[in-house]
């Protein structure tokens, strides 16, 4: 009986991020998919400029063996609190973070567009709204679960800082073209 419920827990837990209309909660910020990424004219603002990014890849199939203890902490830290291998396997995946600052009041909307390597040229994207940004912000996006077990690797990604249907701030992988 105490498995049953911790099973029915662990579920309940797992569905709890995801909204009745596809959306995601990451780091309080609401992400939404969009079906299809529009190409959007170029403007580029100093005001608006992105600063730092992150990315990390949890896949425990993949990891070489390190002596580092701070490599092998980070490398713990993105499963912590998973209960048993199920919820491990459902954290597997990339994860992005993306520090950007505006230095004035902007309607601003980050998209996150990128490629997996089972899927091609074809190009997926989720996006953030700020409504009067003003300031440092960090963003984060994750592509993890069955979107990266079934889909694979993240190859090439771009995130876009857009204002009023332009593009004002641009920061991409690579291997992005």
């Amino acid at each position: 009986m105490k498995r049953f419920l911790l099973l029915l827990a662990s579920l309940a837990a797992a569905t709890a991020s995801f909204g009745a209309d596809g959306r995601t909660t990451i780091g309080g910020d609401v992400s939404h998919s969009i079906d299809k990424a529009t190409v959007l004219p170029l403007a580029l603002d100093d005001t608006i400029q992105f600063r730092k990014q992150i990315i990390e890849l949890n896949d425990p199939r993949l990891f070489k063996p390190s002596f580092d203890q701070m490599i092998n902490f980070e490398r713990s830290r993105l499963s912590y609190g998973a209960l048993n291998n199920y919820e491990r396997y459902a954290r597997y995946g990339h994860y992005f973070v993306f520090f950007w600052r505006a230095n004035r009041k902007a309607d601003l909307t980050l998209r996150f567009e990128y490629r997996q390597q089972e899927l091609g040229a074809y190009v997926q994207a989720k996006e953030l709204d700020y409504k009067g940004a003003k300031g440092s912000f960090r963003s984060e996006f994750d592509i993890i679960g069955a979107r990266y077990n079934d889909d694979g690797k993240v190859t090439g990604w771009r995130a876009l800082l857009i204002e009023n249907g332009k593009i004002v701030a641009l920061n991409q992988s690579f291997l992005w073209n």
